[in-house]
């Protein structure tokens, strides 16, 4: 098999953009990859989740093809170029890593994570939290960025004492969601059922658990038993959608 190196990859992905090239590939604009970039990431993260290493090693490529689509965009536009992407990200990789690439010393991985931080701050020009909550990526998955504000909220302060604390207000916004349910006010439901979410996500923190992975896992569980269900009501010749939600619950019991 041919073996290429990089600069013979971005000259392939600037003939896919040329007036001889592909059609597709000409029309494509930053915009209109976003939604192409953030698929290939989930599956590069499935195919991690999988420890299936031939197609990482694909789902890599494709990213891989992300970023030389964008970088070669910007090139036509006189913005940036493949070069200064690397360029920039080589200047923050030195830039965050003095102990590393400088005289800084640090004693463990956290040490390591406050320093990032720090120089990030410096870098973003931020001086204040309030600047911080706002530089959250509004494009992160729910979970996520409640998550990164929680921390950034609990390191100026804002935070509770104990994983009680947490579960005492999850209790008051369930409550609260019930309150707005039976008032009828659809509003007020679904900020009352945001809320609830959110002290959720902080529960999952003060108990040391990712939100996103056990939402994934509990959704996961729930596939694997419907098809049992699926399965066990299809083996004694009845059609799962005609029992009533009582045979439907003696069925996820027993497969359960």
């Amino acid at each position: 098999m041919q073996k290429y190196q990089f600069d013979e990859f971005m000259e392939i992905i600037r003939k896919l953009r040329s007036k001889d090239g592909c059609p597709w590939d000409r029309e494509q604009t930053h915009e209109s990859l976003k939604t192409c970039l953030l698929e290939e990431c989930y599956e590069t993260i499935e195919a991690i989740n999988n420890k299936d290493y031939e197609n990482l090693c694909e789902e890599l490529g494709d990213i891989l093809l992300q970023v030389a689509l964008h970088s070669v965009i910007a090139e036509e536009e006189t913005k940036f170029n493949i070069n200064d992407v690397i360029t920039q990200e080589a200047e923050k990789m030195i830039r965050r890593h003095p102990h590393v690439f400088g005289n800084v010393t640090v004693e463990d991985s956290q040490e390591v994570i406050n320093n990032w931080e720090d120089i990030k701050k410096l870098e973003k020009k931020t001086d204040n939290i309030a600047d911080e909550l706002q530089m959250v990526p509004k494009a992160l998955p729910a979970t996520i960025r409640a998550e990164k504000v929680q921390k950034k909220a609990a390191k100026a302060g804002m935070d509770f004492t104990s994983y009680e604390q947490v579960l005492e207000k999850v209790y008051e916004e369930l409550e609260e969601l019930k309150e707005s349910i039976e008032k009828g006010n659809k509003e007020l439901i679904q900020e009352e059922f945001g809320d609830l979410l959110f002290t959720i996500v902080n529960l999952s923190r003060f108990l040391q658990l990712n939100a996103e992975n056990s939402l994934t896992n509990a959704t996961n569980k729930f596939i694997n038993r419907f098809i049992d269900v699926f399965t066990l009501a299809k083996s004694r010749g009845t059609n799962l959608c005609e029992l009533s939600p009582e045979e439907q619950d003696l069925l996820w019991r027993e497969v359960k």
